[in-house]
């Protein structure tokens, strides 16, 4: 009871490297708490394929629901699923992806438990709570921290009365790191039709279509972003071109893939993929909150950037005043240099 609870989702039998980041941050917030960290994960024919992927992130007890119907996902079983045990075990907290099936599944099991749910967290923390209307103090909430309204403010969301208090969090914003890989954890194998009533399994996938990333950019260790400061596409070009000779990836702000610049798929920031390179290069980017949300844990960040006092620079470690078209063919034309 009251216990740190993780959805772990999967791709046949492969466990999302999503769900185990949150369990690597569900650990460190159970052992704060002084409780145990749950995971439940469901598919069909993942008996003996999963628990290896899961367990050694620290994990007290795991659910392993495994039917003909759990995979591919569908809406119906796994809030049924989820919804049933968790009035058994009555977490506390419970943490998922915020991917296509976590903003899918989330808002079902919040709803149907009516508790509270917040979207796309970029930090978790535990902490009091005074609510000074009513003079009551809650101690250790999850504090449910993201940009609000644009990205302008940083909200964090508690949630003092209803449980579980439900977040979900998006891949790459967590660190992901084994806690021993001999963790001795409780594996659970539950009934399912238990939980799943069989009406659920009204919508069949009749066909599925899984599509590989065409880039790397969560996995690079160097990053070359641009922002609108770049000007259009072909100033991307350059940076695709600096890219190649470092062996990087290339990222974009949201203001440039909204001009037309580049793809969506390299946005970085709250709305696109958080990165965490050893290198960042920031060019032309202004550096609003919700695109640092995205790459603000880079190891060296490197600014280009005409304005001296874009806000970027301030968290930017080395800091070129320039504009794009005149600093980065120098870099290009120093690394073709040195690369020989």
């Amino acid at each position: 009871m009251n216990n740190v609870f993780v959805y772990c989702e999967i791709e046949g039998t492969a466990v999302a490297e999503v769900s185990q980041e949150l369990l690597t941050k569900g650990r460190k917030l159970a052992n704060q708490l002084n409780v145990q960290l749950h995971a439940v994960v469901a598919g069909s024919g993942i008996k003996g394929k999963v628990e290896s992927q899961i367990l050694p992130y620290g994990v007290d007890k795991l659910f392993v629901f495994d039917a003909e119907g759990l995979f591919p996902y569908t809406s119906a079983p796994h809030t049924s699923m989820l919804v049933n045990l968790f009035k058994e075990e009555k977490p506390q907290i419970c943490l998922m992806g915020a991917t296509v099936i976590g903003r899918d599944l989330g808002p079902r099991v919040s709803s149907s438990l009516t508790s509270g749910l917040t979207a796309d967290c970029t930090q978790l923390e535990i902490g009091d709570y005074e609510d000074k209307k009513d003079g009551k103090v809650y101690k250790n909430l999850l504090y449910q921290i993201r940009p609000a309204f644009g990205g302008n403010i940083i909200a964090t969301i508690v949630n003092p009365d209803h449980r579980p208090q439900m977040a979900t969090v998006r891949e790459g914003v967590m660190k992901r790191e084994i806690l021993d890989e001999n963790y001795k954890g409780e594996i659970v194998y539950p009934d399912v039709a238990k939980y799943v009533p069989t009406t659920d399994y009204i919508v069949k996938v009749i066909d599925r279509h899984v599509e590989k990333a065409k880039h790397n950019l969560k996995g690079a260790a160097i990053v070359v972003s641009g922002g609108y400061g770049v000007g259009s596409k072909e100033g991307f070009d350059m940076l695709f071109k600096l890219a190649k000779e470092l062996h990087a990836e290339v990222g974009a702000s949201r203001a440039a893939v909204d001009a037309g610049f580049v793809d969506h798929d390299r946005q970085v920031g709250q709305t696109g993929v958080t990165v965490h390179p050893k290198v960042y290069i920031a060019c032309g980017i202004s550096g609003q909150i919700q695109h640092i949300a995205g790459m603000q844990d880079s190891g060296i960040i490197i600014s280009i950037n005409s304005d001296p006092d874009a806000p970027i620079n301030k968290i930017a470690d080395y800091v070129i005043v320039g504009t794009v078209e005149d600093v980065v063919p120098k870099l290009i034309k120093y690394y073709k240099q040195n690369n020989k």
